[in-house]
């Protein structure tokens, strides 16, 4: 338990940072990232009566 907590869980949590930052990071070179304003009206939400 001590190797998986000192090697390879430090590992994994780098991993998912860089891969987080990757993601991020793309965004910004999308053409339709988040340049257009949100909609202003009415959002109707279909929720299912159960």
């Amino acid at each position: 338990m001590q190797f998986f907590r000192q090697n390879i869980a430090p590992i994994i949590i780098f991993v998912i940072f860089i891969f987080t930052l990757v993601l991020v990071t793309s965004r910004a070179f999308l053409p339709t990232d988040m340049t257009l304003p949100a909609p202003i009206g009415v959002i109707h939400l279909i929720l299912p009566l159960a």
